[in-house]
């Protein structure tokens, strides 16, 4: 199976895509408070959940989201209409590194999604290349919660610089040019329940589909829960820092 494919099942339960609950992403939407008649980006927006409770909060605004996979826009269209926000939304299909817009935005957002500029440095800069002078950003990243061993390290496959520590986070945003507005730094609940229901609906979904899909996608499941529960759980952290250009 196609790693796309396995993280939208994965995501089923949790469309938010990271490890923050609903009401901290709730409570840093409405931080946010974009001006009137909003213009809202969402750079790999995945299902568009972050979108979608923007738009129900924000009545007046209007919202892209970018996705190099269009697995999760069917349900992002579904969740759209339930909610009476389906015409104030577009999504495109594309990398999200090469979309471009005419027009500026009031907030963007790159939860969880850095990788798609190829880290958190170049995400800052392609972020504030969609920004007005005043815009706000919702930037999601991982740190290090505290220093890995070289055996965790090559288990992520990640080099020892690849994140910092949350000061040191901060000092990177601001470091780009940014001020930090406010932060959400997730807690181990959140990070739990995220991880629980990325390999449990996964797993779900592979014991309702037995054959080679669904062979795959247990595996997959198994290999991320060893990763988590055997290696990162407890090291690797994550802040959604609310940013301003300085």
């Amino acid at each position: 199976m196609e790693r796309q494919l396995i993280s939208h099942l994965a995501h089923a339960d949790h469309p938010i895509a990271a490890p923050v609950s609903e009401e901290s992403l709730e409570r840093l939407l409405v931080r946010a408070r974009p001006p009137a008649r909003a213009r809202i980006l969402d750079l790999g927006c995945g299902s568009a959940a972050w979108l979608v409770r923007a738009l129900s909060l924000y009545p007046d605004a209007t919202a892209d989201g970018v996705d190099i996979s269009d697995t999760g826009f069917a349900e992002a269209v579904k969740e759209a209409g339930r909610r009476g926000v389906a015409d104030r939304l577009r999504l495109h299909h594309g990398p999200a590194a090469d979309f471009a817009a005419d027009e500026p935005y009031d907030l963007v957002l790159c939860v969880g999604a850095t990788h798609a500029f190829g880290g958190f440095a170049p995400a800052l800069d392609a972020v504030r290349g969609h920004l007005r002078p005043a815009g706000l950003a919702l930037v999601g990243e991982g740190f290090w919660e505290r220093p890995p061993t070289p055996e965790l390290l090559a288990l992520l496959d990640a080099e020892p610089g690849e994140y910092a520590g949350l000061a040191g986070t901060v000092q990177r945003a601001e470091g780009a040019g940014y001020a930090t507005v406010h932060a959400h730094t997730s807690t181990l609940g959140e990070w739990d329940e995220y991880e629980w229901s990325w390999t449990g609906s996964l797993t779900r979904w592979a014991l309702d589909h037995p054959g080679p899909d669904g062979e795959a996608a247990l595996s997959a499941a198994r290999e991320h829960r060893d990763m988590w529960l055997k290696g990162y759980r407890g090291v690797l952290g994550f802040v959604t820092l609310l940013l301003r250009r300085a």
